[in-house]
């Protein structure tokens, strides 16, 4: 009997353990992005008072939770919780901010980065229209494309690039805005969210009328001089100017660095 009871208490004890678990898996989800190679992101998770309660936090501190920020491990997946408690008041999440990081020059002489944002809104309740969806797996997806612009930087006009990201659907159709979607607290419950990103085929020059298109890539314009920061064509389609990479090559055309010699 004794032992019965010690089975039964044991039972109940490992039932309680899975049903935390359980309960702690309902109230978060996971992020994942799936992103090109050298892309990398942070993210911030934003929480407003739930719904029905009437405090407040002071000054808002603990109300934004971070991922991947400077001087934290990186994370590839981020779980992220639906619901916190700071100074009392019960919050509920509102908004998730993903900064999308691609990386120019890594493991050469000179690295740098450019980003550009995604989002998504998290709501008690939705129209069913602007709700994202979910699959039979209980992953939701967004889409987005990123874009490199390209542009020359100082006296040795240095190439450096700025990143931009608009929403796409699942077609591939580009949409006006960064990407973005929206989801319920009971939709995300438990579930997966996942960010994919695609790089655009083409980088385009970040400022109009600086570079000219040419057979295999783009000619800089010279402008006036190498001290002529912006340095606009202006219709010269004859004078050009070298230009430097991340590695320190001196080129003539972008990307491929050399023009290629007629046979």
């Amino acid at each position: 009997m004794r032992n019965l009871k010690r089975g039964l208490m044991l039972s109940g004890y490992l039932g309680l353990l899975v049903g935390c678990s359980a309960v702690e898996k309902r109230d978060s989800f996971t992020f994942v992005p799936d992103f090109p190679p050298d892309f990398t992101y942070d993210l911030t998770a934003a929480y407003v008072p739930a719904k029905g309660e009437a405090c407040s936090v002071p000054g808002g501190k603990g109300t934004e939770v971070g991922f991947n920020k400077t001087n934290m491990k990186y994370q590839s997946p981020s779980e992220i919780e639906l619901y916190r408690t700071v100074s009392g008041c019960p919050l509920a999440l509102n908004r998730v901010e993903i900064k999308i990081i691609g990386v120019i020059g890594r493991d050469k002489k000179r690295t740098y980065s450019s980003y550009d944002y995604a989002s998504f809104a998290v709501r008690p309740k939705l129209q069913e229209r602007q709700m994202g969806g979910f699959g039979e797996d209980g992953a939701g997806e967004f889409f987005g494309e990123c874009q490199w612009l390209f542009r020359t930087v100082g006296p040795k006009r240095y190439i450096t690039k700025i990143l931009t990201c608009k929403r796409m659907d699942s077609q591939g159709n580009i949409g006006r805005g960064r990407p973005f979607t929206a989801y319920t607290l009971a939709q995300l419950a438990g579930k997966t969210v996942r960010l994919r990103i695609k790089l655009a085929d083409e980088e385009l020059p970040a400022i109009g009328d600086t570079w000219i298109k040419v057979p295999g890539g783009w000619k800089r314009c010279m402008g006036d001089n190498f001290q002529d920061q912006y340095a606009f064509c202006y219709g010269n389609d004859k004078d050009f100017s070298t230009f430097k990479m991340v590695d320190d090559r001196v080129c003539t055309i972008y990307p491929g660095c050399k023009e290629q010699e007629t046979p």
